[in-house]
């Protein structure tokens, strides 16, 4: 999830993996008031994903050098609305406020009074209500809230699941977890990006974060144990923490470049926290540096339904949501949860916090476990590896006088003729020298 909070409004952005067959997925999210529904992009997410995520950094080698000399000379989509608001779409206690038909998706705006009437309209229009979910609804109705209901439009064949975009007026920090519980399995992973002028962190959930100094490197797997330190934190908070992983700053101009184009990830010779492609949570395989692929991951918006949206119009629809209201810096702060089922018994809400630091996504490791394995020289040439104190111990880089002096004063292609110049020299010696005797 993605949320964009400003004074004025708040968009939430919903990336969803479904099990099952496409056409038939249904999602009911409750919203306050009538929402702007989109169909937003994966190249917002996989830039905020490549912007932000945990990078490690591990700790300097120290292992032993050739001589310097050696290697002097290197040897070695908005919808249209098909129906006005205000029409009514059920029986008892139910009102369609909106009703159009955004990319693969037809949605619906409800505002229902009665719980039991909008569970009646829910099921008559083809959406499963799952008997542990009814309460949940019933509660959001005496909450007040509205309902957005969505499915993929039937009969045409889609496969493929597009991110939604839903605004609504005014900032709102809530993010509706309970309907989330509709659908998932014993654990729900959620990444959720906050979008605003500052840095918020959750008010009503315990949360955590992994220092640097926690972090300790180990090199015969070559991984850290920022993976163990996140299981044990997670389990020790029974499945309801949130980790605040990373908290950034961009100029506006910066993000609108990043995501119409793509965001390269500079290279830190570290190794990813926890989604990079291959590698595993603590970062044993993957390196840290890549771009996002903004510009190559955009499908046909319309999913074969209604007026195409291209690229460039999507990217400025996900722009002009993302950064209304923001004047001129984004902070982006990415949190992470393994939540437990049993812990979305209630809404994510979301506080400015009291510390507006930044926080990096690299962590430079300090500590190490084990040694890595180093190369032991002799002189320019390698002869072997060997853990590091053994390497340092058995490595003579002093080198001998003729190894000096052949690495410091020629490249490999011109060795052999400074050899034969000396050789020739000594020949020349020789005759001068023996001239020199016979006068």
């Amino acid at each position: 999830m993605i949320v964009s909070i400003s004074q004025g409004q708040t968009t939430l952005y919903d990336e969803l993996r479904y099990s099952g067959d496409p056409e038939s997925f249904a999602w009911v999210l409750p919203i306050s008031g009538t929402a702007k529904i989109g169909v937003s992009s994966d190249g917002l997410f996989s830039t905020l994903e490549a912007m932000t995520q945990v990078t490690v950094i591990p700790p300097p080698q120290n292992c032993p050098s050739p001589p310097s000399s050696c290697t002097q000379f290197g040897d070695s989509n908005a919808g249209t609305p098909s129906a006005a608001g205000g029409s009514s779409g059920g029986s008892g206690g139910v009102t369609v406020t909106a009703q159009q038909t955004v990319g693969p998706y037809e949605t619906v705006q409800l505002s229902a009074t009665d719980p039991a009437a909008l569970s009646q309209w829910l099921t008559s229009h083809g959406y499963a209500v799952p008997p542990d979910i009814t309460p949940v609804i019933d509660q959001y109705v005496a909450e007040h809230f509205d309902f957005l209901a969505l499915k993929l439009v039937p009969g045409t064949g889609i496969q493929a699941m597009r991110p939604v975009r839903v605004t609504t007026t005014g900032a709102s920090a809530v993010l509706p977890l309970r309907m989330v519980a509709a659908g998932t399995g014993a654990t729900v992973g959620v990444t959720l990006w906050t979008v605003a002028e500052g840095r918020y962190e959750p008010q009503n959930f315990p949360f955590f974060q992994i220092k640097q100094e926690e972090l300790e490197w180990d090199w015969t797997t070559y991984s850290s144990n920022l993976s163990q330190l996140r299981t044990e934190r997670t389990a020790a908070l029974a499945g309801r923490g949130w980790e605040l992983e990373s908290s950034v700053s961009f100029p506006n101009d910066q993000m609108r470049t990043y995501v119409t184009t793509g965001y390269c990830q500079p290279y830190q010779g570290g190794y990813g926290g926890r989604y990079p492609s291959g590698g595993s949570a603590g970062g044993a395989s993957a390196p840290s540096y890549g771009c996002s692929g903004a510009q190559n991951d955009y499908e046909a918006e319309d999913g074969g339904t209604g007026p195409g949206r291209t690229k460039q119009e999507v990217q400025a629809d996900d722009l002009e949501a993302l950064l209304a209201g923001i004047p001129s810096a984004v902070r982006i702060t990415r949190t992470h949860a393994s939540l437990a089922h049993t812990s979305l018994d209630r809404d994510l809400v979301l506080v400015a916090s009291a510390d507006q630091g930044l926080l990096s996504p690299a962590r430079t490791v300090t500590r190490e476990k084990n040694q890595p394995t180093c190369t032991i020289y002799k002189g320019c040439d390698a002869v072997g590896t060997a853990p590091r104190d053994e390497a340092i111990a058995r490595s003579d880089t002093s080198g001998s006088s003729n190894e000096s002096f052949s690495c410091a004063m020629t490249t490999p292609s011109n060795r052999r003729s400074s050899v034969l110049t000396l050789v020739g020299l000594a020949a020349l010696a020789l005759v001068v020298s023996k001239r020199l005797r016979r006068k």
